[in-house]
């Protein structure tokens, strides 16, 4: 297996590019050094990220907070401005893992891990995060729910790799929150996660919203007609009732042993529920 720390964004997706056979990009490591101890891992090429340059930072522009691909999800919490403008966002990087892994896991791997249960994909997709793509022929912004294309697989083309997360600004009145359900209290991966992000208009009513499902589907479901559902409310009774049905309704889960197909619908609509109401109450909701 080789071996490569390049310290420009070109001549990673170069070596990517020109690879043969197998090969991985090394973020935080949190999930890759685990494969790696497997018997069946092959990896002819492993590309550690760290050594480029705004690989390792947070930016705040004018209109967006620019994560790089390899920002720790411990360090989120760090950023006021950024904890204060997407609290739900940061919540879900922090449930990954323990304390230790929090401080090498990052979002842009959790992404491109593909897996279902990944935490903070839910919550990216509800704030319509999207991917900058770099890659042999330049840049290129992808919505952050196109990039799993199948658990463990992601649309990204050969040479290509995530170069940051870009969260846009956030109009006043808006909230989002991410919560999941997991069998232990902490250290687990989810069975059902739901995110929900909202921006209130002058009134006081839902202006704008997005759902996303999390380990319910192959990939995160974006709950569109759910999220519709909220949209010139206050988030009455019968309105997180529309909502928790339609969630329910959407998810294609699988049964096994962490949790039935029933079990994971009605935990869906219970979350989507709860946190609609979390998010409501952050954008300064009143019912």
């Amino acid at each position: 297996m080789r071996y490569e720390r390049p310290e420009t964004l070109n001549d990673a997706t170069s070596l990517l590019a020109e690879a043969q056979g197998t090969a991985f990009v090394l973020a935080g490591g949190t999930d890759l050094l685990v494969r790696m101890k497997n018997d069946d891992f092959d990896a002819d090429l492993v590309i550690d990220i760290k050594s480029i340059d705004g690989m390792g930072s947070v930016v705040e522009t004018d209109d967006a907070f620019v994560i790089g691909a390899a920002v720790p999800c411990a360090a989120l919490a760090e950023h006021a401005a950024l904890s204060a403008a997407w609290p739900g966002v940061v919540e879900a990087a922090n449930l990954i893992g323990s304390t230790q892994i929090q401080g090498r896991c990052t979002m842009a791997g959790n992404l491109c891990n593909a897996s279902p249960a990944a935490d903070s994909v839910p919550a990216l997709v509800a704030a319509g995060a999207q991917a900058k793509v770099a890659g042999p022929g330049g840049t290129r912004m992808v919505a952050v729910e196109d990039i799993p294309a199948a658990p463990g697989k992601t649309s990204l083309l050969k040479g290509e790799i995530i170069e940051a997360i870009v969260l846009a600004k956030r109009a006043a009145g808006s909230g989002d929150a991410y919560l999941r359900f997991i069998p232990r209290t902490e250290m687990d991966i989810a069975v059902v996660g739901v995110a929900v992000n909202l921006t209130l208009d002058a009134a006081g009513k839902v202006d704008t919203a997005r759902v996303a499902l999390g380990a319910v589907a192959p990939t995160v479901l974006l709950a569109e007609d759910a999220a519709q559902t909220l949209v010139g409310t206050t988030l009455e009774d019968s309105v997180l009732e529309t909502l928790a049905a339609q969630c329910s309704a959407m998810c294609n889960p699988i049964d096994d042993k962490r949790g039935t197909i029933a079990f994971r619908k009605q935990v869906a609509g219970v979350l989507a529920r709860r946190a609609a109401r979390i998010a409501f109450d952050r954008a300064g909701g009143t019912s």
